[in-house]
């Protein structure tokens, strides 16, 4: 666990130092910062991750978790506590989550396989279907 909170550590930082550009892997990537609360700790968690926009209130985040076979804990804190916020380029702002319906999941889905083949990859790796997670912004 430690690794993955060091290269999370390490991708948030170069978040912050180059107001939201990553370079390396993630060059021309959309990612965003998510602030979420520990399901059972209610500490504030941040995670990085690419995301798909899908207007100007909202972005889909995906629950990939690089194609393990569970979900990613970020998840299970949106589920218990979908009040959260996020770091888009210098911009903070709260949202509110909600996984997408089957139907809302299919197309933005099939578009970020398209778009990057990686999340194919994952899909393939798992038997479970990998959930798609709608931010909206919020007042």
């Amino acid at each position: 666990m430690a690794d993955v909170n060091d290269w999370n550590a390490r991708i948030i930082e170069e978040f912050h130092a180059n107001a939201g550009v990553l370079g390396g892997q993630f060059e021309g990537a959309p990612v965003l910062l998510l602030h979420s609360k520990g399901a059972r700790s209610g500490i504030e968690r941040v995670n990085p991750m690419m995301y798909q926009r899908l207007d100007d209130d909202s972005v889909a985040v995906f629950a990939s978790k690089a194609g393990a076979p569970t979900n990613p804990d970020w998840y299970h804190n949106l589920v218990a506590n979908p009040r959260a916020s996020v770091e888009l380029g210098v911009e903070t702002y709260p949202v509110e989550a909600a996984v997408a319906t089957p139907e809302q999941r299919e197309p933005i889905w099939e578009k970020q396989k398209a778009t990057y083949p990686g999340f194919a990859d994952y899909e393939r790796q798992t038997a479970r279907v990998i959930p798609v997670v709608i931010l909206r912004r919020v007042s």
